[in-house]
């Protein structure tokens, strides 16, 4: 587990450096400061804060306003005022000089339970949220959630495969509400919206002055994940000096801040998710093989909605509650030709596509019900293009369809997927070539 941060300010310094060495031995990492400029010049996190009420540039209880971590009140003229002020500031308990040794560890042992007690609330609401929009009840969608639930019943890591929209992050976070670490964080990282050079940075902090701009100590996504799950959106993104550096932490489970020297040792289970093919990426020398392995210990894939069209009318009927909800309109329902014309579509942009056309739909709709006029032109059109007339159209169509479906149901082993199609494997190849299909 990461050490926990102590951040003390009080101008006594004998009394800054006794706490420092009893929390130093209960170990605790601890950062000691004398004046309120030294503490507001620090700014850096903390999971509990010492404050003195008495400063000679300050009152403590000012400085309360803006800690998002617990902090406990000390000082050695102290009052009933003074401590019924600071406990309506925020503070979470109030201590009197002189201080003992065991009301400061228990106070301390206290105020941290209580923040990890605030987080496993906020993480239960989370994990409400997201597995009530679990939605769907067609084949491909239920083997995804039944190969994820499996998976999350260990600490192997997951790789969750599927196109943009799809819902890799709710699958995600039901790995992680199911697995051995659901009681610590969720943490998600989009790979590739974080420009490179910042990416280490934030997957593993900085201390301060590690570089310009660097103001003040920062924790970084592994660090703030530990005993929980971390999620990488978008991992096939990585830069490489960035798979090797996360390569090095998988392995070794320790890594250093930017501009630090300290290890620091977490416990992450890793989850992480790409819309690229990563083994034609590591083929073509994109991708680290080594990583790919480490990140694919159970691959799953995460179906394409056109694959799934079973499940449009809950999710669009789940969307169009929860918009209306959302922006207190009155409740509204679909017209059955609107689904209609829905499962004629093939969704390039899958779920999060028809989210938006639900909402798009629910916003021009005056009326209770969304009617078939108020769908977008594009799926109207998509659904009006007539069937391939000619008969080698058809078995075209019919032969990509049985092949894909051998595929994917062997997992895209092509020895495996012949011997189901009762085809030798070379002849499969020049099919798969022939057809054009590639692993989504």
């Amino acid at each position: 587990m990461a050490t926990k941060r102590i951040v003390i300010l009080d101008d006594e310094e004998n009394i800054g450096r006794s706490l420092r060495m009893i929390l130093e031995r209960e170990g605790y990492a601890v950062t000691l400061t004398t004046t309120a400029a030294q503490f507001r010049a620090l700014n850096g996190p903390a999971d509990v804060y010492l404050l003195d009420v008495r400063l000679p540039d300050a009152n403590g209880i000012d400085l309360l306003k803006g800690l998002t971590a617990p902090a406990i009140m000390i000082s050695g003229h102290g009052t009933i005022t003074d401590a019924v002020e600071a406990t309506r500031a925020g503070a979470f308990d109030f201590l009197e000089k002189p201080l003992s040794r065991d009301r400061v560890l228990l106070a301390i042992k206290n105020a941290l339970a209580q923040a990890s007690l605030r987080e496993e609330n906020e993480r239960l609401r989370e994990m409400v949220v997201f597995e009530s929009r679990m939605i769907g009840v067609s084949k491909p969608f239920l083997r995804a959630v039944e190969e994820a639930s499996l998976a999350a019943r260990s600490d192997a890591r997951v790789l969750l495969i599927g196109e943009s929209g799809t819902g890799k992050e709710l699958l995600a976070a039901h790995v992680h509400a199911n697995s051995p670490f659901a009681s610590g964080p969720f943490v998600k990282v989009n790979c590739a919206a974080i420009p490179n050079e910042l990416l280490e940075s934030e997957l593993f902090g900085h201390e301060k002055g590690a570089f310009t701009g660097a103001a003040t100590l920062r924790r970084g996504k592994f660090e703030l994940a530990d005993g929980g799950t971390l999620f990488l959106d978008e991992v096939g993104d990585l830069h490489a000096a960035s798979q090797a550096k996360l390569l090095r932490v998988l392995q070794e489970g320790e890594f250093h801040r930017v501009g630090g020297e300290q290890s620091i040792h977490v416990n992450v289970r890793v989850v992480s998710a790409t819309n690229r093919d990563l083994s034609q990426m590591v083929a073509q020398q994109k991708f680290r093989e080594d990583l790919f392995y480490r990140l694919a210990v159970v691959p799953v894939r995460v179906p394409a909605l056109r694959e799934r069209l079973q499940d449009i009318e809950p999710m669009a009927c789940y969307f169009l509650h929860e918009f209306c909800t959302r922006n207190n309109f009155r409740a509204k329902s679909i017209n059955s030709s609107v689904i209609a014309a829905f499962g004629g579509y093939r969704w390039p942009g899958n779920a999060r596509e028809l989210r938006n056309v639900v909402e798009r739909m629910a916003i021009l709709s005056p009326g209770d019900v969304l009617m078939p006029e108020a769908v977008p032109i594009e799926i109207r059109m998509a659904h009006d293009t007539p069937a391939p007339s000619s008969l080698e159209q058809v078995r075209h169509n019919v032969e990509r369809d049985h092949i894909l479906r051998a595929l994917e149901e062997a997992r895209w082993n092509v020895s495996g997927a012949a011997r189901a199609l009762g085809m030798e494997r070379t002849n499969l190849h020049k099919r798969i070539r022939a057809l054009g299909l590639a692993r989504r």
